[in-house]
């Protein structure tokens, strides 16, 4: 059993960068006794430490992290250690220029910000492995070493002619002729048809940029290659110390564009095999003027449940912000609470840490400005500090939460290649595809009904589910296909929808609209999609009520379906717009319209109550409150989260025992503005399913 596991603490801490401040030594001196009025158990140390571990080739000085290790473990702290292949040092990328990424013009790049090296060179990859050994050779017996966290926030392409050759070699490996490539990228296009494997070259402005089943297949390999040199980093630290759990920092992005979406560069459910544990960078937009703190929230929530469904285990977020970030336009700090609340949201979604970038801001450089425990006052009686010191201490009191499991009836599927390939695709509208999105806003309804939704890939097991939600598969393989009937078969319940189903593995249309198993399984088919402007709407007709459509409308006929809602307005008035289909056991529903969530409401409305999922904790769900559940062998943990400006009150079911105080939580329970409360209670206590 790895050291992670038998340490009982919820992780508290974060970034730690004494290489910064190794000109101030009282500096350190007193972050150690700051830390502990701070509650901090765990720091990350070494994540950009390359120059200041090795400032010469060959020459190494761990002398100030041996200290560091010390002071952390003397006031019995965790250290999770960074390898540093993030930042290489300068006099690396001067020696081995091959080190420095080619962009896709063509352009070798010089040193500079971070990240930016290539994965196919052979000497970065060599002198990874030196510095990667050296760490673990030092500190893989230390009895602070709690957890490796490699690299850092694994991100980009490069189009070298080492990558290009790795690319030629993977399509070699996949395809085995070029003649099989040049069917499954239909390169009769356009007179594009190969002839020679040293013709095939990387998607680029300057070549091939319009090849969608290129195009899918360069991501798959930007994957595998990111994978690949993520395998070699770990291989001395999996040879000695194969005790220390292993990871590395996914990532979330589009804050900027009012979007927080998992990072969709990479296929991060093919990456999750191969790390110990899920960890991942969490930074959503709090106190923005877009949204309520309660879409917000959503949003969040949703990605940490994308995030614990990959392994379907706790999770560790790796880095947040006590207060505000540097990236943004405008960048707002969390309001008093909102930093304990939305933290305490991590642990409520399957987060066992909440870890920040960082302890101490940086005086200087590009993120002087980002949020940390100390902010650039470096004050500890600011608001900030005192914050955390408070949110330090609550994790201490329900530090049974740790490793506790979380139980979903309801799945949404997300698919990294479906959604490069509706990215990539041409015709229909261009901005309004929104692949995640558009499943954020199913996830919502259930989000605000207090019912837990597990966000799945297509290699998971459906099984488990009473209910499967899959909007927008755009790419479906007959894999697939005959998991989704299965499933159904067997008792399950689907939601499929427009823009489903239109290509397979290599981006090839499907004849006939829909593959025949898809087909069978919905009793339909699509004749036509229809693209509305952004100011266009059609109306369909649901159970009595009108609800307004907007950016695709599916034109489509039944085989053996039952129409349950019609369109009212265009040339297709009073043709189907939401189906039904017994199928087996089960039922497949189909929703050829882009819908408002008033319509996903009501929609999901009777399908949550034929299938009882509905949350049995309270006699009704408030939209602004969140209730989350995680659970062990004998003991239920509810956290109750307050994401709005007013006061709120909820009727319980029954009574439960307050986690952080010696009382009961009453049947009346009333939170206050951005307030939590964290409960408990036995597990035969509950009368549902779980």
């Amino acid at each position: 059993m790895v050291r992670y596991d038998l340490d009982k603490r919820i992780l508290h801490g974060g970034d730690y960068n004494p290489d910064q401040w190794l000109d101030y030594p009282e500096i350190i001196k007193n972050d150690m006794e700051l830390m502990r009025s701070a509650h901090i158990n765990t720091v990350t140390l070494g994540v950009f430490a390359w120059s200041a571990l090795e400032p010469e080739e060959g020459k190494f000085c761990f002398g100030w992290m041996d200290d560091i290790f010390e002071r952390v473990h003397q006031f019995g702290g965790n250290v999770i250690l960074a390898t540093p292949s993030g930042g290489r040092p300068k006099w690396l990328s001067q020696k081995y220029p091959e080190v420095n990424r080619t962009d896709s013009l063509g352009r070798k790049h010089t040193h500079g910000s971070r990240h930016d090296h290539c994965y196919s060179s052979p000497v970065y990859r060599e002198k990874v492995r030196i510095i990667n050994r050296k760490l673990a050779e030092r500190y893989g017996q230390h009895p602070a070493l709690s957890m490796w966290h490699v690299s850092n926030e694994y991100s980009g392409e490069c189009f070298c002619e080492y990558c290009q050759e790795n690319w030629r070699q993977w399509l070699k490996s996949k395809y085995g002729s070029l003649d099989n490539i040049n069917k499954a990228w239909w390169m009769s296009f356009w007179s594009s048809t190969y002839s020679d494997w040293k013709q095939i070259l990387p998607p680029s402005p300057l070549g091939e940029n319009k090849v969608h089943g290129m195009d899918l297949d360069w991501k798959r390999f930007v994957t595998d290659q990111t994978i690949d040199f993520y395998q070699a980093e770990i291989a001395p630290l999996r040879e000695i110390t194969p005790q220390i759990p292993v990871t590395t920092n996914f990532m979330a992005e589009g804050q900027n564009n009012h979007d927080f979406i998992p990072l969709e560069g990479i296929d991060y459910g093919k990456f999750s095999k191969y790390v110990d544990v899920v960890s991942w960078d969490s930074y959503p937009d709090w106190n923005n003027n877009y949204e309520s703190i309660a879409k917000t929230a959503m949003k969040s929530a949703y990605v940490h449940d994308q995030y614990w469904s990959l392994k379907q285990q706790p999770f560790i977020v790796m880095e947040s912000t006590p207060s505000g970030v540097n990236w943004h336009q405008f960048n707002k700090n969390k309001r008093p609470g909102v930093h304990i609340l939305s933290s305490m949201q991590q642990i409520a979604h399957g987060s066992d840490s909440t870890l920040y970038f960082q302890w101490r801001s940086a005086r200087g450089n590009s993120e002087k400005f980002h949020g940390a425990v100390l902010g650039y006052n470096h004050s500890d009686s600011d608001r900030v500090f005192r914050e955390v010191s408070e949110y330090g201490k609550r994790l201490e009191k329900i530090a049974a939460v740790k490793g506790a499991d979380k139980k979903s009836r309801v799945a949404i599927i997300f698919d990294w290649e479906s959604n490069w390939a509706l990215k990539r695709g041409g015709g229909f509208g261009r901005p309004t595809r929104l692949y995640p999105q558009t499943l954020q806003d199913h996830y919502s309804v259930f989000w605000e009904k207090d019912i837990a939704v597990d966000i799945i890939t297509v290699e998971h097991d459906f099984g488990k589910y009473d209910l499967l939600i899959a909007p927008l598969l755009y790419l479906v393989t007959e894999k697939t296909i005959s998991k989704l009937q299965e499933y159904v078969r067997q008792g399950g319940t689907l939601v499929s929808s427009y823009f489903t189903g239109m290509v397979n593995e290599t981006d090839l249309l499907y004849f006939g609209g829909l593959p025949d198993g898809l087909k069978k399984l919905l009793g339909i088919k699509v004749l036509e999609l229809d693209t509305l402007y952004e100011n266009e709407h059609n109306v369909i007709s649901f159970k009595n009520t009108e609800y307004q459509t907007k950016d695709y409308s599916a034109i489509i006929e039944t085989i053996d379906a039952d129409v349950l809602a019609v369109y009212q307005t265009e040339f297709y008035a009073k043709t189907p717009a939401v189906t039904k289909k017994c199928f087996g056991k089960g039922t497949s529903y189909f929703l050829a319209a882009r819908n408002s969530t008033d319509f996903l409401q009501d929609f999901y409305a009777k399908i949550i109550q034929d299938l009882h999922l509905g949350n049995s904790l309270v006699q009704y769900s408030l939209p602004e409150v969140s209730i989350q559940t995680r659970y062990n062998n004998s003991e239920k943990y509810h956290f109750f989260m307050n994401f709005s400006t007013k006061e709120k009150t909820m009727e319980l079911t029954r009574e439960l025992t307050d986690m952080e105080h010696p009382a009961k939580i009453s049947r009346h329970l009333t939170l206050k503005p951005y307030e939590v409360k964290v409960a408990k209670e036995k597990m035969a206590d509950e009368p549902n399913k779980w």
